[in-house]
């Protein structure tokens, strides 16, 4: 009888370690984790990660973990989840496009977590992360679940367990029971990402990392959970109405050849350049680059944005997206997005602020804004994330730029000091420029630290840091 891809799933996690993987692999989980702390520490005041840290704080443990931003110490999963609203909520943290979109460096949150309560060093704490990228990836790539109604961070709650089993060093039975639990309560709803949007578009993932958390300590104290989670009469192909198809064998140990050596998808995931969903990345960059010709915009007749499909249906399709009247629907509107990076010339934190998504000069503009599939930008997807921006000028002319790869993309990735630069903007107003710099030090020998406490220290805030 063939193994069951629970089974071999528990059985990668446990045969991998920071020696399998590729000196490329090691160097940009730092990079990831560099982003994702700009990220969580640029989006500390903002409602929700203020929120959710107000809950995580009402709670202390023995053996927890720091809530970003503070000295606090809450249960492990209870912090994976603060930090991951942080880590999330700007819509900024790294993308993977497949099947099924995915934002990996989701899973840190829970990594840290997990890490810091267990004394983990800097290299397990790598290895744990790589292969959570590792999971979600090659889940996403296997089917694609959002047209079914339910949420891509459905296969966060695997690649968090494990990344949390590997970092307890759980063995191969218990790896499995981690997996079983995680998957048996964790499908979430694709409710959060439709229609006008909420708080919840920015948590759903900081609540599949939390079960993922909460499942691995189940399974280390012994708790087990219902299996075949994947395969079996009621389990997650059948409910979900997908299959996984041949998933498992790219989980083969001994680990199968690759350029990049096992646990190496991370590398195909790209880091976004503006804080803005990924799939109108290349629509900012040719909006941005079209603004440079068009000096008074009320030469402007009409804005048309040809794109891919997925595109269409996530972003660009429905009536809200024309009158965002909430940040969380703002970040997902292709057409907003699009024109006020024409309007404003520029996309960063300010453009989500109500004032401005809401300003009915906005809107008024937005009705001549138009989106359209186009079948050869569809076809590339989601090798090519590509966007053509038209702009149609009251004198008859049309200019145009079409972006495939925009600046971050796997195929157009940012610098070591681009990836900085973005960190710092994130981070110097909340901490100084001397203390984003030790930041950024302390990640970058990741590697060669005994435990994570000297990073969590570096990231607390000041005392008057509360909005």
């Amino acid at each position: 009888m063939a193994a069951t891809l629970a089974h071999q799933l528990a059985d990668y996690a446990c045969a991998l370690r920071f020696e399998d993987l590729s000196p490329a692999v090691v160097h940009e989980v730092k990079r990831r984790v560099i982003d994702s702390l700009g990220c969580a520490l640029g989006a500390w005041n903002e409602e929700p990660c203020a929120i959710a840290r107000k809950v995580a704080s009402d709670f202390s443990a023995r053996q927890g973990s720091t809530i970003i931003g503070t000295d606090h110490k809450a249960p492990p999963d209870w912090t994976a989840f603060a930090n991951g609203c942080a880590i999330r909520y700007f819509d900024y943290n790294d993308t993977y496009l497949s099947k099924e979109p995915a934002h990996p460096s989701d899973n840190i949150s829970a990594a840290l977590a997990i890490a810091e309560s267990v004394g983990a060093n800097g290299r397990e704490l790598i290895t744990a992360i790589a292969l959570a990228y590792e999971v979600q990836c090659r889940l996403s790539d296997a089917a694609s679940i959002r047209a079914r109604g339910w949420d891509h961070v459905t296969y966060g709650a695997f690649s968090t367990a494990l990344a949390c089993a590997k970092l307890m060093s759980l063995d191969p039975k218990e790896t499995r029971h981690a997996v079983n639990i995680a998957g048996v309560a964790g499908a979430a709803m694709r409710q959060a990402r439709v229609g006008e949007l909420s708080h919840w578009k920015g948590v759903a993932f900081a609540t599949a990392a939390r079960h993922g958390v909460y499942s691995a300590l189940l399974a280390r104290a012994g708790m087990t959970g219902p299996g075949p989670i994947f395969e079996g009469q009621m389990g997650f192909e059948k409910q979900l109405g997908v299959s996984l198809g041949n998933v498992g064998e790219k989980f083969a140990v001994p680990f199968a050849k690759t350029d990049h050596g096992p646990a190496s998808m991370i590398l195909k995931t790209s880091i976004k350049n503006w804080p803005a969903e990924y799939h109108r990345q290349s629509a900012i960059e040719a909006a941005l680059f079209l603004r440079e010709e068009v000096i008074d915009l009320a030469r402007v007749k009409s804005v048309t944005i040809e794109s891919h499909d997925a595109s269409v249906d996530i972003i660009g399709s429905e009536a809200e997206k024309w009158r965002p009247a909430t940040r969380e629907t703002a970040d997902h509107s292709l057409p907003y997005i699009t024109a006020i990076a024409l309007i404003d010339g520029e996309v960063t934190n300010k453009q989500f602020e109500p004032e401005r998504f809401a300003d009915p000069r906005v809107w008024k503009f937005l009705e001549n804004v138009h989106v359209e599939r186009n079948a050869e930008l569809s076809a590339m997807y989601p090798g090519a994330v590509a966007n053509i921006v038209h702009v149609d000028l009251a004198d008859g002319r049309r200019l145009t730029k079409r972006v495939d790869y925009p600046l971050g993309h796997a195929k157009n990735p940012l610098k070591d000091s681009q990836v900085e630069e973005k960190f710092n903007v994130l981070v110097e107003p909340m901490l100084g420029s001397d203390r984003a710099r030790k930041i950024i030090e302390i990640a970058w020998k990741l590697d060669e630290a005994k435990n994570v406490d000297e990073l969590m220290c570096a990231c607390v805030m000041p005392k008057d840091a509360n909005r």
